[in-house]
């Protein structure tokens, strides 16, 4: 440790007691864990913080920065952090990393008529919106992370993104910002106090100096250069615009607490012409010509990424005519039109839908009119970042020469210079982007771990760079400069330069403020090769290779408590619960196996683990499909080989392995159960268990493992199996779906139970799991022999078979849900009976929703055969899954889930089913609302 370090260590021990004495109210902590989800962003960069700082509200900034000007802490970095979306670095730093999100989102004040609003840093970009639908305006910047960006991340990087010819930057939608020192707070909305006015005044001077130099240098485009723009700051009608420098700063010039925002009226009509082209070529030229008809944005796709969205099931979005046929390769331009006279915006949908006709190479044109449906088209667009990520091999696109802007015009000849490089060396890539404004993002593909990879890393952004410049471009077009920054004194000269350094020196003097990035003064800023890189790819085959694939996409950060990824992040606000946080943590635990280093205490690991639900959204969500559940099994698996387990997954593991056993003592133990109940609830530390034992079904209504090998079943028996505790808790639900099934005209046999393993399996016992799983999947082989249809009760244990089974190497027979069945029934021209009765509304599993996407279709075209129409409400999770919603120390996350998510759609509900029986549990226990299978109601209304 150098005496740097040890200087900066020493202060780091002592801020915790100086900020709580100074009356900082947020939180402050070195947890291990939330350090290493903070170490990344959505780069391929890693740098570990040293402490993380998460404050309340303006006040609390102050109270932070009151301490850090003493002179003991002088020297300690302070890097403000919103979503951390950043694709450069830009927020990733030694030193306190300010949490800005985790508390201060919130939308303070909106004037309507004034069409402005204040907000604090840390509101998500598509939260706001949602805020401001009610009043008809939203904020304009569209980015493709708008579910978890936020507001102060994109002032910070001077973020734009589709429609940004109309609408601009986000530095064209400001009207003024907050900061905070330790004196106090400035804004540029109301006079600056005494204090500040000598800092105010050096920047002044600096700004004008420079002034002529920064015009002079940057090219005037839509996405115009900004950062310390000095230009807007010192405007030529006179007086001095501090606020202008700050947006595309990235926290260089200190914490910003409250912005003032620009709102626009909410159009009243949109419309999106979606055009499928033979090549990219096609598709790019196509442009200029649409933007004739001037639509608010026009983006592409390429054939790659084409590709990649139809491996992921996305193209099923698309209109069949739009869809790729028979390997046919498509790339895809999106034309928006927005606007509030129907007659006008039809007229220009007309002339753009006739100007495709007739450009080379076009294969199909599609005008959608529905929200939904645009919604869902944009979604194939916007998902082109995160699928790029899922690229198999080594050698993975890299975020570095991704957003270079020139002329529009000059576009064709820039991407033919740009893959002429990326040819020369050998690289593969994707694209996409804005070529309404000259915009495209390609991304190389590179191994970040080898020296070569980086070498080649440097290469290409050296030759971009002077592509760029030769074509009166920016390098640095939509997603902020980061380490990137490294080229900007060569770019903007030294006289501008000199003046952002000036700038820099005036609200920063110590050069503490997220250091090394952008302007430095007497030391080098950070570059894209000295940086630290996070590690790339793990070794071939290892339990725990999707942590080191998280490229930081942060789709998992949805706020949204309608969407299912991810219930724990929903429920903290705090990134170390959820996926990306923990694919972090497992990667820098993987990491500390390896090297020796200590940087994970395996204490902070297990904790940010034991919040996992377990619901595998991100197994099926995530776009790279990273898999906490299945890797917290890996890292169970060798961690309890040399620690204890905890007692209750001692005793759910033993429950699992038994459960055949207790089935048949059911009769014997069921009148002592009640009993035995609240002893086990006090000795494992759980709550609200079941309160009885099932009652079996009709001997006629069951089959034995041994009957399913011999016996002939009946005309149209389907085979129903189930999970250990469904058989051992849910009698309801075994009788809703025998009576919902008998009364479609079925013949339900439910199946012996045999435990499938998924307790084992989810806690790391690889043997248990193993030996269970191989005595199921033979009896579902001897169940397919029988050629009967198989389902599954409960949404979960089918999961487990299609993803935990499957992930094994087990080659699992197909059991459906019920559903699927139904409606696969129903396509076959099978008539249900028509049901009376009415309004429902069904809720789905989170698990189903995810792991089957067409699960509440599903349930639509069943309930439409038989006479219903229902509701199924989008819904997140319902926070009991499995046992974590019983055990004493989730309860309040687990209700707080529930709150969330389900009690409001709950309330409207008419009637209400549910296809999950956790989600039956909770429901019942946290609103005294009984619920029922979907095939229970049905049964009950054919009587």
């Amino acid at each position: 440790m150098t005496a740097t370090d040890r200087s900066l260590s020493d202060a780091i021990d002592r801020l915790p007691r100086a900020l709580k004495d100074a009356g900082f109210r947020g939180e402050v902590t070195r947890d291990s864990a939330l350090r290493a989800a903070m170490s990344t962003d959505n780069s391929v960069y890693r740098i570990l913080p040293d402490l993380i700082v998460a404050p309340r509200d303006a006040a609390d900034v102050v109270a932070c920065m009151s301490v850090l000007e003493r002179p003991e802490f002088a020297h300690v970095p302070l890097t403000a952090r919103g979503g951390g979306t950043g694709t450069n670095g830009q927020s990733l730093n030694r030193g306190i990393i300010l949490d800005m999100r985790r508390h201060m989102h919130r939308l303070l004040e909106v004037d309507p008529e004034g069409q402005w609003a204040d907000v604090e840093p840390g509101i998500v970009l598509d939260d706001l919106n949602a805020q401001l639908r009610s009043k008809g305006l939203f904020f304009a910047p569209e980015t493709s992370t708008s579910t978890r960006c936020v507001v102060g991340g994109m002032v910070s990087t001077d973020a734009s993104g589709k429609g940004s010819r109309i609408y601009g930057k986000t530095s064209d939608n400001l009207l003024g910002v907050e900061i905070a020192r330790g004196q106090g707070l400035v804004s540029s909305l109301s006079a600056a106090p005494d204090w500040a006015a000598p800092m105010l005044a050096a920047a002044e001077t600096a700004a004008r100096a420079g002034r002529a130099a920064f015009i002079k240098n940057t090219p005037r485009l839509n996405r115009r250069f900004t950062g310390y723009d000095l230009e807007r700051a010192c405007p030529e009608e006179g007086g001095f615009q501090w606020w202008r420098l700050f947006p595309g700063s990235e926290g260089t010039l200190g914490p910003i607490t409250r912005i003032r925002v620009k709102l626009r009226p909410l159009p009243k009509e949109k419309r999106l012409v979606v055009a499928g082209f033979a090549s990219f070529r096609d598709s790019l030229a196509a442009a200029m010509p649409l933007l004739l008809d001037n639509p608010t944005a026009i983006e592409v796709m390429d054939e790659r990424v084409q590709a990649l969205a139809e491996e992921a099931g996305l193209l099923g979005r698309l209109p069949e005519t739009l869809r790729p046929q028979g390997g046919e390769a498509l790339a895809y331009t999106f034309v928006e039109f927005n606007g509030d006279d129907a007659a006008e915006l039809a007229a220009r949908i007309a002339a753009c839908e006739a100007r495709l006709q007739g450009l080379p190479g076009i294969r199909a044109v599609h005008v959608a009119a529905g929200s939904d449906e645009i919604r869902d088209l944009w979604a194939v667009r916007s998902a082109g970042v995160g699928l790029l990520g899922k690229i198999d091999g080594r050698s993975r696109p890299v975020a570095f020469v991704e957003d270079c802007v020139v002329p529009p015009e000059t576009l064709p000849e820039f991407l033919d210079g740009f893959l002429d490089i990326l040819t020369r060396h050998g690289l593969s890539f994707g694209i996409y982007g804005h070529v309404d404004v000259g915009c495209l993002h390609i991304r190389p593909a590179l191994d970040i771990d080898t020296e070569e990879g980086r070498a080649r890393l440097v290469q290409v952004s050296d030759e971009i760079f002077e592509l760029v410049n030769r074509h009166g471009g920016i390098f640095w077009g939509e997603h902020g400069k980061g380490v990137r920054g490294a080229y900007l004194e060569g770019w903007i000269g030294p006289e501008a330069y000199a003046a952002l350094q000036g700038v820099k020196a005036a609200f920063d003097p110590s050069g503490r403020f997220n250091p090394g990035k952008l302007v430095a003064a007497g030391a080098p800023v950070m570059g894209i090769a000295t940086t630290p890189f996070r590690p790339f790819n793990a070794p071939e085959g290892d339990p725990l290779e999707k942590a080191f694939r998280c490229n930081g996409n942060a789709q998992c950060l949805s706020y949204a408590a309608s969407v299912p990824m991810c219930p724990s992040f929903k429920a903290t606000g705090d990134v170390r619960h959820s996926p990306k946080g923990r694919a972090d943590a497992l990667r820098a635990w993987h990491q500390d196996q390896r090297t020796g280093e200590a940087t994970i205490d395996e204490a902070d690991l297990l904790g940010t683990l034991d919040t996992c639900l377990g619901c595998k959204a991100c197994a099926s969500t995530c776009p790279v499909q990273v898999d906490i559940p299945a890797m917290r099994a890996a890292f169970y698996a060798e961690v309890y080989t040399r620690k204890a387990r905890p007692l209750t997954d001692r005793a759910m593991l033993l429950a699992e392995r038994l459960s055949p056993l207790m089935l048949r003592a059911a009769p014997v133990i069921r009148p002592f159960w009640p009993l035995a109940r609240r002893v086990v609830e006090a000795v494992l530390g759980v709550t609200d268990l079941p309160g009885d034992l099932a009652h079996p079904l009709p001997r006629s209504a069951r089959i034995s493992l041994a009957e399913l090998k011999q016996r002939a079943l009946p005309e149209r028996a389907v085979l129903v199996w189930m999970d250990w505790f469904s058989a051992l808790y849910d009698g309801a639900t075994q009788r809703d779906v025998y009576q919902g099934l008998t009364a479609l005209g079925y013949a339900p046999l439910f199946v012996e139970m045999l435990p499938a393993g998924k307790v084992a399996g989810d806690l790391g016992d690889r043997a248990g799991f193993a030996k269970m799983a191989g005595r199921l999947v033979a009896a579902l082989r001897d169940g397919a022999a029988s050629g009967a249809p198989m389902i599954g009760l409960d949404p979960a244990f089918v999961m487990a078979l299609r993803q935990d089974y499957r992930n094994a190497g087990l080659d699992v027979p197909e059991v459906l849900l019920p559903q699927e069945f139904l409606a696969a029934e129903v396509r076959r021209g099978a008539m249900l009976p028509q049901v009376p009765g009415g309004a429902l509304s069904l809720f789905t599993h989170c698990t189903e929703s995810t792991g089957a996407p067409a699960a509440r279709k599903d349930w639509q075209e069943v309930f439409a055969a038989l006479g219903l129409q229902i509701d199924t409400p989008a819904t997140g999770c319902c926070g009991m899954a499995g046992m974590f919603g019983h055990k004493e120390r989730h309860q309040q996350m687990s209700r707080k889930l529930f709150d969330m998510s389900w009690a409001e759609p709950l309330a409207k509900a008419e009637a209400a089913v549910a296809t999950g029986f956790s989600c039956r549990c909770q429901t019942e226990r946290l609103s005294g609302m009984p619920m029922r299978h979907p095939l229970g109601l049905i049964a009950d209304r054919l009587k």
